[in-house]
């Protein structure tokens, strides 16, 4: 874990925002699937909420809704503005190709930075990923990472967060291989290891990591999962599935071969529409989806506490209706 030595930290706090009670948070991808829980824990810990959308959303209390996007950085700069804490949730996971996933990932992070530095605004908690590990595996890969690069790059005191899988209630990937598991088979890649991480222990590190608490860890670079030695195997998965459905589900071997033969026909029929690309195929057939154990945050300011056996039967309860 790389974090500021302690004068370094010094000189950066005397810029950092107010104390946690009457803090403001900017966030992106508010109504996003990780945002939407965040945004419910950021008004459960009292703090007050600048929120971007592309659509208008309902008044809430402590929320300031904010009409915009990522391009367009005029929206970003009221956003920011005001604001003590950036959390930047929102990004692209699925695109046709490189320039999809560098406007998205890329071009979205700076106009973000550039926002907030215009603001005099200061402490960015960014949300990347485990694929940055890997800049050459993907377009996905490299554009997390080069966001990445450009936080580390700007003058802000920033925090990088790497998860894993996130699943949890509404989550459309997961919900997806629930109702392909509850007829008792599970595809998967043919080899490979994977972390796994709730969305509500997610958003309970980010809510922390914008109250003065957090402000330690500037510099820091974290990969966070729900503690799970070594993540699960597809096959382990499998069977966490079957333990949520409460009957046996059999893994799937897929080789990697025909994943990338489906995923070449479905972009070939559904053109933009395809949800399994190339790009994402390569992704899934990686072998080590794992989080780094020397770079987990510190046990006594956050640890996961929703285990796989947990979370799968929350999402699998309407499957079993």
């Amino acid at each position: 874990m790389s974090v500021l030595s302690p004068d370094e930290a010094a000189n950066v706090r005397t810029i950092l925002p107010r104390p946690t009670p009457a803090r403001i948070i900017a966030i992106t991808g508010a109504t996003g699937f990780v945002g939407t829980e965040t945004l419910e824990q950021l008004l459960a810990a009292d703090f007050s909420v600048r929120a971007l959308t592309r659509r208008p959303q309902q008044e809430r209390d402590s929320v300031i809704w904010v009409e915009g996007a990522l391009d367009r950085p005029e929206t970003l700069d009221e956003l920011v503005t005001g604001a003590d804490v950036v959390l930047h949730i929102a990004g692209v996971v699925n695109a046709l190709d490189r320039a999809g996933f560098a406007a998205g990932n890329i071009s979205g992070t700076q106009n973000v930075i550039a926002a907030m530095e215009k603001a005099g605004v200061n402490r960015l908690i960014h949300i990347s990923s485990l694929a940055a590990r890997n800049r050459d595996l993907s377009n996905y890969c490299w554009s997390k990472a080069l966001a990445e690069d450009a936080v580390l790059a700007s003058s802000l005191a920033s925090t990088i967060i790497r998860p894993p899988a996130i699943y949890g209630p509404r989550d459309t990937e997961f919900s997806e291989l629930l109702r392909i598991a509850r007829y008792g088979v599970l595809p998967v890649p043919a080899i490979g290891r994977a972390s796994l991480l709730h969305v509500r222990d997610l958003a309970r590190l980010l809510v922390k990591l914008c109250g003065n608490e957090g402000d330690k860890y500037i510099g820091a670079l974290w990969e966070v999962d729900d503690g799970t030695p070594g993540g699960l195997s597809h096959k382990e998965l499998a069977a966490a599935f079957g333990r949520a459905f409460g009957k046996k589900i059999r893994a799937l071997p897929v080789p990697s071969a025909a994943i990338m033969g489906i995923a070449g026909l479905d972009r070939f029929i559904r053109k933009q529409g395809a949800k399994l690309t190339p790009d994402r195929a390569r992704y899934m057939c990686f072998p080590d989806w794992v989080a780094n154990t020397a770079r987990t945050p510190p046990a006594d300011f956050w640890a996961a506490t929703i285990t796989p056996d947990i979370g799968l039967a929350e999402i699998a309860a309407p499957f079993r209706q």
